[in-house]
């Protein structure tokens, strides 16, 4: 009993130092020694092994992982010191109009993140000009926060085949899958979360307009204005080639092996015995091409590239330290029984897979977190239940995507902290797009899955 009060405990104490702005770092050592403490673990092992250099250690995910980190975020850099994020959004501008924030900032978001721009860098791109957009149509704030959460943290991390996200990557290394894994239901998953997400911003801009509601600046908020931005900009088709080009780069051993052209299928197989690398090596040939392509960057590329790998470490430090902790709660017999439990539960088994991805990454609060525990300790049961590889790795991709984004989410704290707002001013909106939106999603595709 003792022991699964502490880890009760140490969960809620994460959650509770996450909301309180405590590093999340140093959140996680200390909640895990409560867990450890309580469940009467071996101390040193635990943190060495466990917590550190275990199947599910900080520093084993942290050099699996770090090439893609690094690669995203380096790509993102230069996206962003281009202009060429500006001018891809600016696009939208002229095309939709600048009343149309909400979808502008979506639509952008998602060919951001989807062509492999990490979620933070989107966010510190978007902001100025979304801030230009939302005084032009007069639209709160929070409704931005939800727009950006909507394209930037939801359909195009976990649902869309093809993604270099670190989300469709998880499963990957431990299913055999690609990118592409079953790719109807990540399309017709990504396609519900759009148009759910759409319809609640769009319903809730009028609501606000009927009520009187408008734009109202932070303190610190700069808002640009939109001649000065034009002038240091790429027009947007030169732009989104380098965007072009990761997707484009993830397909090519696709494409050459299904016209049987040369070599094509040993370099598919190579890509795919290389679910990190692939990705990684697309990002870098797209963060090449954008600095042969963009003056803004051509200048003092190592230097751009050298600070890209910088923004990576925070971000690849913070994930892998939630998973460090997971590490140790997986060794605790309270965890034990909650996947035997739930893993035993009388329902079908893509429900099951669903509740216990679900519970993983909202505990957690890190959807790339949860993705890893689940694999690392459940994937096993449900492919020995006779659930298809591909079928798992979309389907656990996606429901790792709902719970993450609780309060205590890292993500959805500094977009708060960048955009200068509240949990009271604008968690409702996020907490609607980033959590209700994808659970309601996965759940119809699991109900999709089920029929076929």
């Amino acid at each position: 009993m003792i022991g699964v009060l502490g880890l009760l405990a140490g969960m809620g104490l994460l959650i509770f130092l996450a909301l309180r702005d405590v590093n999340i770092i140093f959140a996680s050592v200390l909640c895990a020694l409560l867990v450890i403490v309580s469940n009467g673990l071996p101390f040193a092992e635990s943190l060495t092994q466990s917590y550190t250099f275990g199947d599910l250690g900080a520093f084993t995910f942290a050099g699996r992982f770090f090439m893609l980190f690094a690669a995203g975020a380096v790509f993102g850099r230069i996206m962003g010191e281009s202009h060429a994020a500006t001018s891809i959004a600016m696009a939208l501008v002229r095309r939709l109009g600048a009343h149309r924030a909400l979808w502008i900032t979506v639509l952008a978001c998602a060919l951001l993140t989807y062509g492999g721009v990490v979620v933070f860098v989107v966010i510190f791109a978007m902001y100025p000009l979304g801030l230009r957009l939302l005084k032009e149509a007069d639209i709160p704030k929070r409704l931005f926060c939800g727009a950006l959460a909507l394209g930037a943290g939801t359909f195009t991390l976990t649902a869309l085949p093809g993604t270099p996200s670190i989300h469709n990557v998880i499963p990957t290394l431990k299913l055999g899958t690609d990118l592409f894994a079953a790719a109807w239901l990540g399309l017709f998953g990504g396609a519900v979360m759009f148009a759910l997400g759409m319809f609640y911003l769009e319903r809730e801009r009028k609501k606000a307009r009927a009520n009187g509601e408008g734009f109202e600046p932070g303190p610190r908020d700069v808002i640009p204005d939109f001649a000065a931005i034009e002038k240091d900009v790429p027009h947007w088709a030169v732009a989104i080639l380098p965007l072009a080009l990761v997707i484009g780069t993830i397909l090519t051993p696709r494409l050459l092996t299904m016209a049987d052209i040369g070599s094509g299928s040993e370099l598919l197989a190579f890509a795919n015995s290389q679910p990190i690398l692939w990705p990684s090596i697309a990002l870098i040939l797209a963060s090449i091409a954008a600095i042969v392509l963009f003056p803004a960057v051509r200048r003092a590329p190592l230097h751009s590239m050298g600070l890209g790998t910088q923004d990576a470490i925070m971000p690849l430090m913070a994930t892998s330290a939630v998973i460090g902790f997971g590490g140790v709660v997986a060794q605790t017999g309270g965890f034990a029984s909650f996947t035997q439990a739930v893993v035993g539960l009388d329902v079908p088994p893509l429900v099951s897979m669903f509740a216990a991805a679900s519970t993983v990454s909202g505990i957690t609060g890190s959807s790339s977190g949860g993705l890893q525990i689940f694999m690392a300790t459940m994937a096993d049961s449900y492919l020995a239940m006779g659930v298809p590889p591909e079928i798992l790795h979309r389907l656990v991709a996606m429901a790792s995507g709902g719970f993450d984004s609780l309060p205590h989410c890292g993500a959805v704290i500094a977009m708060l902290t960048i955009t200068q707002l509240t949990h009271k001013q604008a968690y409702k909106d996020v907490g609607v797009v980033t959590v209700i939106v994808p659970v309601v999603a996965t759940l119809l595709t699991t109900a999709l899955a089920m029929m076929v």
